[in-house]
């Protein structure tokens, strides 16, 4: 029993700690702010000088490559800016501060909230999200005890949560404009033979389960004469899949499951 009482202790002393260091953090970066914001004033932004910059930026093949994705919605395809993208727009237009921050930790769980800032136009976006220190696998869903693993987890999902915030304070045509720059560069830039880059994409989406047939199903036609266009695309797709925007699965249909359906046509 008093073993009990003493586990309880330390626990309701560690949730304590763990509340006062979060309040610290949070007034920390309140000041952080304050000042960030002052600085914004006596040196606002640019923006014709800004939109140069995000274009110069998104020049660059290393980002270009993975600026954009490609998620499945009501039906279609929509392509997206990365949160590399977003970060690097971010950067590129100034005066903005965005993050993640851990609320809570307790109860294999995390309290977490995501923001961006535009120092500026003291425009403020923040989303709270709760995060299970779980993953799921094959075997069904598994329970994360190790620190580093439950860090990336929430990182994972935290990522994803800044990345609305941001898209959400800045122009819509700005975005739009940077998508549009990193598809140019990746169509004009590509210097590698169309073979070599569609070997790469093999070999990056069976890391995920999905084979050649599956890829060539999805376009439509032999990767041998795919376009470039359609390298871009599932470049998209593939990039929406190792981020976590999506399952495999909801690109592509299982092989066996499509012999499966061929099967049940022939026999009707």
């Amino acid at each position: 029993m008093n073993n009990e009482i003493q586990l309880k202790n330390q626990e309701e002393n560690k949730l304590a700690e763990r509340n006062v260091q979060t309040e610290m953090m949070v007034a920390r970066q309140a000041q952080e702010v304050q000042v960030a914001m002052i600085a914004a004033k006596k040196f606002p932004r640019d923006e014709f000088s800004a939109i140069e910059r995000i274009k110069a930026t998104c020049q660059r093949m290393t980002l270009a490559e993975q600026a954009i994705y490609s998620y499945p919605k009501g039906g279609q395809n929509v392509s997206g800016p990365s949160i590399r993208l977003a970060e690097a727009i971010a950067q590129g237009w100034g005066n903005i501060d965005a993050g993640v921050i851990e609320l809570s930790n307790q109860n294999g769980k995390s309290e977490m909230m995501a923001y961006a800032w535009d120092l500026e136009t003291n425009t403020r976006i923040t989303k709270t999200f709760s995060i299970e220190h779980v993953r799921d696998t094959r075997k069904g869903r598994v329970s994360l005890t190790d620190a580093r693993d439950i860090y990336e987890a929430t990182a994972n999902f935290g990522a994803r949560r800044v990345r609305a915030c941001i898209l959400a304070i800045i122009p819509g045509d700005i975005t739009e404009m940077a998508v549009n720059e990193c598809k140019k560069t990746l169509a004009s830039k590509e210097t590698r033979p169309v073979e070599e880059i569609v070997k790469g994409l093999i070999d990056g989406f069976k890391k995920y389960g999905v084979e050649k047939s599956q890829l060539e199903h999805y376009i439509g036609k032999q990767l041998t004469i795919c376009t470039k266009e359609d390298l871009i695309e599932l470049r998209g797709v593939w990039k929406s899949i190792s981020d976590g925007q999506a399952k495999a699965s909801d690109y592509f249909k299982a092989p066996a499951l499509e012999v499966e359906a061929k099967s049940e046509v022939v026999k009707k």
